[in-house]
């Protein structure tokens, strides 16, 4: 009940925000949201691959419409749901690999992120779930039904609207540098920042070309603070882990810096950075301003390392949802990923229509 309400405020609040920005610019209009990305994106995606990253039971989904798992790591929505809901596309965005997507919903958007998913192809080797690379090639896959469903210059026109959010990178960090050192033989920090770096220009170019021009590329969050992090490395104290959350700023500023270098060479487009760093490590400083009593534990079980398979029907949960930042030991609760969709409406959005629709397809 503290969820539906915490989610009823917060939906007339960026409904407020969506209808005047305060800074004298329009929103843009979304056919569709296209997303790619890891867990915090994933709508359930997973649900249709041989994959222990799996989300489609309970307690997740405990506070989603209908009380029922889909396959989403929270215990309600994502921000792709939000955003969708709040920008009158669809109340949720189905995963591409659910057999029994319409032709329609493809209008709308849909997500083809994957829990577990990073841009490094090794991220996903033994997890075996949908690399970054392999989602670029189920977008084709969409561009070519939707072209069959609408014709080629409607969905040109769709995939060119249409706002893509893309966010992925914590697991590349953590399954391959800090707790699988498996890259931190190969590279430094710096190096393997870079190499990251590079994969990341690749997928905007490569979506680029099929059409997409209105992207919004998410930051690290701050990995140190994550609950499993902190178990692994502070288990006591329950600090965050500083040298973590100092490299995921310095890849941050890189990333800042690069997605206007790249924007300059693809024509026509939009690409912005999404700095869910600050709001979070706020959040966790701060949690009274955002009414959280719980910060650095999982509402799940202990909260300390329940995730995936170890966050199951079985596991007791905390009493108050929404007072928790995070809804298990990585994942943030459908509370957390209200105020973020607040901050996205409210900062970045708008600046999407500095682009015109006119523009896009000249």
């Amino acid at each position: 009940m503290a969820s539906t309400a915490l989610f009823f405020m917060l939906a007339v609040q960026i409904g407020c925000i969506i209808t005047n920005t305060g800074n004298g610019e329009s929103m843009p209009k979304f056919p569709a949201i296209l997303i790619f990305g890891d867990s915090t994106l994933d709508t359930g995606n997973n649900n249709y691959i041989l994959t222990p990253f799996q989300g489609n039971h309970l307690p997740y989904g405990i506070d989603f419409p209908g009380h029922i798992p889909t396959g989403r790591f929270s215990n309600g929505k994502l921000v792709p749901d939000i955003l969708a809901s709040m920008l009158g596309i669809k109340e949720t965005v189905p995963p591409f690999l659910q057999p029994n997507i319409s032709d329609a919903e493809l209008i709308t958007g849909v997500s083809f992120a994957s829990a577990g998913s990073g841009y490094d192809e090794l991220t996903t080797a033994i997890s075996h779930v949908i690399p970054m690379s392999k989602q670029v090639e189920l977008f084709k896959d969409y561009m070519q039904r939707l072209k069959r469903f609408v014709g080629e210059e409607e969905a040109r026109r769709i995939a060119a609207s249409a706002l893509v959010i893309v966010s992925a990178g914590p697991n590349d960090f953590i399954f391959n540098y800090y707790d699988i050192p498996t890259r931190g033989l190969e590279f430094d920090i710096t190096q393997y920042q870079s190499f990251l770096l590079n994969k990341l220009q690749i997928f905007i170019k490569e979506l680029y070309d099929l059409g997409c021009r209105r992207i919004i590329v998410s930051g690290l969050p701050p990995i140190g603070c994550l609950p499993i992090q902190i178990t692994a490395k502070s288990p006591i104290l329950r600090n965050c882990i500083d040298k973590e959350n100092s490299d995921a700023l310095s890849y941050n500023n890189r990333l800042e810096k690069l997605l206007p270098q790249i924007q300059r060479e693809l024509l026509r487009s939009k690409i912005l950075y999404a700095d869910i760093y600050a709001i979070l490590t706020d959040m966790i400083d701060n949690p009274k301003k955002y009414d959280f009593v719980e910060v650095r534990r999982g509402c799940c079980g202990t909260g300390l390392l329940e995730a995936g398979p170890l966050c199951t029907h079985s596991t007791p949960v905390c009493r108050n949802h929404a007072k928790y930042l995070f809804w298990d030991s990585i994942h943030p609760g459908e509370s957390t990923y209200l105020f973020l969709s607040q901050i996205l409406v409210k900062q970045l959005l708008p600046k999407l229509s500095q682009l015109a629709a006119r523009d896009l397809l000249a």
